[in-house]
């Protein structure tokens, strides 16, 4: 796999049609990968939500506390479990309180990408600002006013590569800006933390 594949792609989360119930699968992964944890085991804890069906608003409220926390153990997802049922019952509960379950709907409510931004964080202590940047980062194509500020591990690997202005190089060198800032993010977890050199390949 290239460093510049999307996580969302990788999933086979097929957000183009920009599809409601696709953007919920995505906007649950991002929760996961918020996290600082392997990307391997927020994928895997994914799949344990995939095969047990529950990728649906209303499937994740039906689960409860305990069925969360099963779900997230059954991954790896061990040192975040409490916690991460704990916010996911209040991020999805409040989504579907708020905007009928619709992420479409917030952003249509929202003005600019800092409106998205504030009503993401608003839907519970669950998401911050990694989370909004991992999510509205495939969300770009789908949603013209989504422009997430990058993540420090991001920002990390500009700063040593000398980019300025990420969608300014990534116009200049006629790049996806999508694919490029994930390269970014994924080249700055697996060598940057490391002390290791790399070049990006998206």
């Amino acid at each position: 796999m290239k460093y510049g594949e999307p996580y969302s792609k990788v999933l086979g989360i097929d957000l183009a049609k920009g599809d409601s119930g696709e953007i919920l699968k995505w906007f649950l992964a991002s929760i996961l990968y918020g996290k600082p944890i392997r990307e391997s085991s927020a994928t895997r804890t994914y799949r344990c939500f995939e095969r047990r069906g529950v990728l649906t608003l209303d499937k994740i409220l039906e689960m409860e506390w305990e069925g969360l926390v099963n779900i997230l153990d059954e991954g790896g997802y061990v040192r975040y479990d409490f916690s991460t049922a704990d916010r996911l019952l209040e991020v999805f509960g409040k989504l579907k309180e708020e905007y009928s379950g619709d992420l479409n709907l917030l952003y249509k409510r929202a003005v600019n990408s800092r409106d998205i931004e504030e009503r993401l964080m608003s839907l519970g202590k669950g998401i911050g600002p990694t989370t909004i940047s991992i999510f509205l980062r495939d969300m770009r194509e789908v949603w013209p006013k989504a422009d997430p500020t990058p993540t420090p591990l991001v920002r990390e690997a500009m700063d040593k590569l000398g980019i300025a202005d990420l969608k300014g190089f990534a116009h200049r060198r006629k790049l996806n800006i999508i694919r490029l800032e994930t390269a970014l993010f994924r080249a700055s977890k697996e060598f940057l933390k490391k002390g290791r050199k790399f070049s990006v390949k998206i």
